[in-house]
């Protein structure tokens, strides 16, 4: 049992990590759109690149962190806050299902990220700190 638990808590930390890895790069590599994002979900005006740069950059720190299972309980429960606020934020969305069936792919991964949080203790699978 503790294998497969810890093989499929791995591919969860893996899924995850691919996902907030786009994010991260789009800000680095195309901040207009990254910028509109923040504008139109978040309500977060006149973000420059500059700024945008430096967002990327510390999400970059955290999901790599989250990656190698370090600081498990920050750099997970910041995963898990990251994408909490990009679901909920995305609240209108949902009020047209059938317009944006893709958005709805962010409750799943926000169940992963929940289970990932709370099992964190068991993610020891190629984890830098096993067991904390």
């Amino acid at each position: 049992m503790e294998k497969k638990l810890g093989a499929s808590l791995l591919l969860l930390r893996l899924g995850i990590f691919v996902v907030m890895l786009m994010w991260t790069l789009d800000k680095f590599l195309n901040p207009g759109h990254a910028g509109k994002i923040f504008s139109n979900f978040y309500g977060i005006e006149g973000l420059g690149s500059g700024l945008l740069t430096v967002v990327a950059a510390l999400q970059m720190v955290v999901i790599i962190a989250f990656l190698f299972g370090a600081l498990r309980r920050l750099s997970y429960g910041l995963v898990l806050a990251m994408h909490t606020v990009s679901t909920l934020s995305s609240w209108r969305q949902y009020l047209d299902p059938f317009d944006n069936l893709l958005f709805f792919a962010a409750w799943p991964m926000l169940a992963a990220c929940i289970a990932l949080y709370l099992l964190r203790d068991h993610d020891n699978l190629l984890s830098i700190n096993k067991g904390k």
